[in-house]
């Protein structure tokens, strides 16, 4: 199985770019991350960085698939987060989001985990197939019946997390996925609310039918989210 990667980041309204992403590799399994993170003043894009350098340098030391390997490497993820907020200023407050997956190449297989609301989505023949659930208020008022997933996109509300990386109260909410079967052809998506909030999962499938291939579809991704900014 061949497996091709494509990667896009811009900046957005604010003077930092506090997006993150990385990936790594070997002859059997494929790992790719996206960190989104927050605090101002420029202690977000440290909190996001950090996250990657903890997620990707602790499975590229013992890469596997199975789930509770994948949670510890969030939870490490989270403590390394903390004790950069030790050093005060303005990385007191920091957090991040995070979404990890990995792809056993031998067992065709794939495994995600988060924390907070940037997302995996897995699509198949077109459809979405899986998605993450955000650690959100918002996404718990759409649980709960109030609230369909288009106005969750638009609520007030929507920026509200209830879990990231960065918590010293109490653990993160940290998500693991089942173990799922990828197949030719299949897309993996991972994004922060930068792509998924401004588009919505319709224009995520239109763009995708729309495509050639997947650095068409990046572009019309980027496209689109500067569109409607």
């Amino acid at each position: 199985m061949q497996i091709e990667i494509i990667t896009m980041s811009r900046q957005g309204g604010r003077p930092y770019n506090e997006d993150v992403f990385g990936q790594w590799y070997n002859d059997r399994f494929v790992a790719c991350l996206v960190a989104d993170g927050a605090g101002g003043h420029g202690g977000g894009d440290v909190a996001a960085a950090t996250a990657r350098a903890s997620v990707l340098g602790s499975f590229s030391a013992a890469p596997a698939l199975d789930a509770e390997s994948i949670r510890k490497l969030v939870e490490q993820a989270n403590v390394d987060v903390v004790n950069r907020q030790a050093e005060g200023g303005k990385l007191a407050a920091m957090r991040s989001t995070v979404v990890f997956a990995v792809i056993d190449l031998d067992a065709q297989a794939l495994t995600w985990v988060h924390s907070g609301d940037s997302r995996a989505y897995l699509f198949r023949s077109g459809a979405i197939l899986a998605r993450t659930t955000d650690h959100s208020l918002v996404q718990q008022m759409v649980a709960g019946g109030m609230i369909d997933e288009e106005a969750a996109r638009v609520h007030p509300q929507r920026n509200m997390l209830l879990s990231a990386l960065g918590s010293v109260d109490e653990p993160p909410e940290i998500s693991v996925s089942d173990r799922m079967r990828v197949e030719v052809g299949d897309v993996l998506l991972l994004c922060s609310d930068g792509v998924w909030e401004p588009l919505g999962d319709e224009c995520l499938l239109d763009t995708l039918h729309a495509s050639r291939n997947a650095t068409d579809w990046t572009e019309q991704l980027d496209a689109q989210v500067k569109a409607r900014a």
